[in-house]
């Protein structure tokens, strides 16, 4: 009998804290979006073009931070329990958030953003505590929770921040770290430990390895063109954090609210693509022919997002762009159709290496190509050259799919 089922009203109140850490944690990095090149150049002076670079590196520290202590921190929870592991993590957002609000010049937003994601480095915590006091037959109900806590958090993250923006660029990050403060007190008196004594290990630092996974996997074809192909996607899509925010502003001259209206509706055809539309394209297109309509999909509302001459042009390529979110259920399913049952964590846990290791460098060249042909040695004035760019690798992986077919094709009916 699991913790659930005999305290129930506790389960509730833990379930419903991590779902709060997982939304706020999702919020504090898109409140960031509309606000951060307010901030950026109110604390330098530079430009937007120039903000943009910054924007970059600081989204490079939060990934590096997440890369490097996504395992260390999932090991840590294996061996003192969860509880502590997500109070320590909770309160170190209110932290940060703190910094980020009061933060006197560009370096302390770098000393924020590297604790937020040292924080924010938690999702593989908040997964195994769901694991602990959920029974099986319950546990995917579970895991898709903390999907739908992301799709939430993205949502609304990006809307709150356009509004509160509107009162000045340090007011989210106010509002955040009161929310975090608030969750912080709720989890100290509702957030029971999952893990007991006797089901711990102790923590052995070599086993915190991000790139583990990915080397152990070296030996299947189908899944490292897989990989090929995925960190194609993961590098163009990280266009949407990374300039976004610099290209309306610099294109269409978009305020804090309008930008964060425009990232909801990202969230929202998101969210709904993912959770509503996924499966019965699946049935109808089959997995190969799903990943085919995202990439194509993308590739038009790229190539729409750069070329567009009037604002309001965003939103029906944000519509066709949000098909997007087919590829990746559909490259996971492939690449786990061709792995053995007791390898199956191993390959989401690559999954997750490559997410991190991906958004360590995506975003500074992203932002480097925006600098280039916006700043004023730019070759030709073109700041939609980001999403061209991203247009280009997405041609890219589309041309993977085509010349492995065979193979993908293989590990879809295995």
């Amino acid at each position: 009998m699991t913790q659930l089922d005999t305290a129930p009203r506790r389960g509730n109140h833990a379930l419903a804290f991590i779902m709060i850490l997982l939304v706020l944690d999702t919020i504090g990095f898109g409140i960031t979006v509309p606000v951060m090149p307010l901030l950026v150049t109110h604390l330098t002076g530079a430009d937007l073009s120039s903000a943009a670079l910054y924007g970059g590196w600081l989204l490079f520290i939060y990934a590096l931070m997440q890369f490097l202590f996504s395992p260390m921190i999932g090991n840590l929870s294996d061996a003192f329990g969860r509880r502590s592991v997500l109070l320590i993590s909770v309160g170190t957002l209110a932290i940060d958030y703190l910094i980020m609000a009061t933060a006197p010049n560009i370096t302390w937003l770098f000393v924020g953003r590297t604790l937020s994601g040292i924080a924010g480095a938690t999702t593989a915590t908040a997964s195994a505590y769901i694991a602990d006091i959920t029974p099986p037959e319950n546990r995917a109900r579970g895991f898709g929770m903390i999907g739908a806590a992301w799709a939430l958090g993205f949502t609304v993250g990006p809307a709150i921040g356009g509004f509160l923006g509107s009162i000045g660029p340090r007011a989210p990050f106010l509002a955040s770290a009161g929310l975090a403060f608030i969750n912080l007190l709720y989890g100290v008196f509702v957030l029971h430990e999952s893990l007991s004594k006797d089901k711990r290990r102790p923590f052995v630092l070599w086993r915190a390895n991000p790139l583990g996974a990915l080397l152990d996997l070296r030996g299947f074809n189908s899944v490292f063109a897989v990989f090929a192909i995925y960190i194609l996607y993961l590098v163009a899509h990280e266009v949407y954090s990374a300039t976004w925010t610099y290209f309306v502003m610099q294109k269409f001259n978009w305020s804090q609210i309008e930008i964060g209206a425009a990232l909801a509706v990202v969230g929202l055809s998101s969210a709904a693509v993912s959770g509503g539309l996924t499966g019965r394209a699946v049935k109808r297109l089959g997995e190969i022919g799903v990943v085919y309509l995202g990439l194509v999909s993308s590739i038009i509302a790229f190539l729409g997002f750069a070329f567009a001459s009037k604002g309001w042009i965003m939103y029906p390529f944000i519509v066709i762009g949000a098909l997007m979110g087919l590829i990746t259920p559909a490259l996971r399913s492939i690449a786990s159709r061709a792995m053995p049952a007791d390898r199956q964590g191993e390959l989401q846990g690559a999954f997750s290496s490559l997410n991190g290791f991906v958004s360590i460098f995506a975003p500074v060249l992203l932002t480097e190509a925006f600098h280039f042909f916006t700043g004023r040695k730019a070759p030709i004035y073109f700041p939609g050259a980001p999403f061209a760019l991203g247009a280009l690798l997405l041609v890219g992986a589309a041309v993977i799919v085509r010349s492995v077919v065979s193979h993908l094709k293989l590990a879809a009916a295995e």
